[in-house]
């Protein structure tokens, strides 16, 4: 009888080369790796050859490593690292160079300028070989739930008790780290110092952005029903949709975790702490040619903005723009039109039955009277059909590689984590459609 011999050492030659097959994705992202401009990375490195310190992971390498993770689902730093050391595929683009979760961390969040900048260049290169062209440009939005928790969110009066709080705590800290004279005491001391001091920079951003709220006009729009559930909104009962009580004069509430996030209405009906996050994808090829990140639960006020950067972006004017029904403006309609675009997105409906909303009504400018003559062809419905198999899949593309939860806090770190989606969608797009890599 044969039994298990677990404790035999064995010599096996093994390089990392040959452990990955030559058709592997994790290749593909290397060669894409290969082609971005990674100029700006490399001339933030501060460690110089022959001095003190340790020598810098390539970001190359880095890049690599996050564009892969976002392929395969992974969102975590410290999952990454550990994946480094056991998986054959994150082995293979760390080539025996020693990554840390910190370093990922930080990696991840602080590029967002030149991860849009790739996103550009990359589609730029696509529109100047013209296997893109942007003609057609289809809308959408998806609510991502936000790093801060429902709890978390407080009331003007909560967030003044809570940060005068913080203060005194970070300046008895700062005595007592002055008074003590135990090198690894103080190390210690610091580290407590410095998460009181974070955690009141925080409170005095939530403050901050509670006097921007509270500068705004109050909306015409008729506030909504008390819920009849209980529900967990902090230090007084829960919010609704923009983050305030539901009551008939509701006062404002921000989070103390994340000062940018909003409690919006979710794909499922609840309610909670998210931000809304935009897609702007070329219809013929399903590539994302932006992205945008706001704090606004609604897409009404998204259709124009997107629509002038990717003018601004790529110097070219889409022929039609295809969104939903919650991005309809009319402001966005005359937007548009004037400046070379037709909106294909459907009239809000009249709650009068007999009000047919594809005519022009006596309000309208010339352009939405335009645009609704244009939304009863059969042309326009067959367009606006585009849209739920071009935005909509790449939505779910997202969703499926984890887009569910942003981990990071504040609108700049959570776009740039959906840059990562973008570029790693586009990625695997070109893949898919055979489409060959160019600088």
């Amino acid at each position: 009888m044969m039994s298990p011999q677990r404790n035999q050492v064995e010599l096996r030659p093994v390089d990392l080369e040959s452990l990955l097959a030559p058709d592997h994705p994790a290749r593909t992202v290397w060669a894409f790796v290969q082609q971005l401009d990674l100029g700006p990375l490399y001339a933030r490195i501060k460690s110089v050859a022959g001095r003190g310190g340790a020598p810098a992971i390539d970001p190359a390498i880095l890049v690599a490593l996050w564009l892969w993770a976002t392929i395969d689902g992974v969102g975590s730093a410290r999952e990454v690292d550990r994946l480094c050391e056991r998986d054959d595929a994150y082995r293979w683009i760390c080539g025996g160079v020693g990554v840390n979760y910190h370093s990922l961390a930080d990696f991840r969040t602080e590029h967002e300028a030149w991860l849009d900048a790739q996103l550009t260049r990359s589609i730029a290169s696509l529109l100047d070989r013209r296997l893109v062209t942007l003609n057609v440009v289809a809308q959408d939005g998806l609510r991502v739930r936000a790093h801060a928790k429902a709890s978390s969110f407080r009331r003007r009066d909560k967030l003044a008790e809570l940060h005068a709080q913080a203060q005194a705590q970070v300046q008895a800290l700062k005595r007592e780290l002055a008074e003590d004279a135990g090198a690894s005491a103080r190390r210690k001391q610091a580290a407590i110092e410095r998460a009181a001091r974070e955690r009141e920079q925080r409170l005095a951003a939530a403050l901050a952005t509670m006097d921007k709220l509270q500068r705004k006009p109050a909306p015409e729009a008729k506030q909504p029903k008390p819920s009849k559930r209980r529900g967990r909104g902090g230090d007084d009962g829960p919010p609704d949709a923009g983050g305030t009580a539901a009551k008939a004069t509701p006062e404002p509430r921000v989070s103390t975790t994340d000062a940018d996030s909003r409690v919006m209405k979710m794909a499922d009906g609840g309610f909670r702490p998210a931000f809304n996050a935009q897609l702007a994808v070329d219809a013929d090829t399903q590539l994302i040619a932006a992205v945008a990140v706001t704090s606004s639960g609604s897409d009404m006020g998204q259709m124009s903005p997107m629509h002038q950067d990717i003018q601004q972006r790529y110097g070219t004017t889409p022929d039609h723009w295809l969104a939903d029904g919650g991005f309809t403006k009319l402001q966005a309609i005359d937007e548009l039109t004037e400046r070379g675009t037709q909106p294909v997105l459907p009239p809000p409906r009249s709650r009068n039955p007999a009000i047919d909303s594809l005519q022009p009504k006596p309000t309208d400018t010339p352009a939405q009277a335009q645009w609704r003559a244009f939304m009863g062809s059969d042309f326009a419905k067959d367009l606006y059909i585009q849209r739920g198999a071009t935005v909509e899949c790449a939505n779910a593309q997202l969703r499926r590689r984890g887009l569910s939860r942003f981990n990071v806090c504040g609108l700049a770190t959570a776009r740039a984590v959906l840059l990562w989606h973008a570029l790693a969608h586009n990625l695997m797009r070109m893949r898919s459609l055979d489409i060959a890599f160019a600088a």
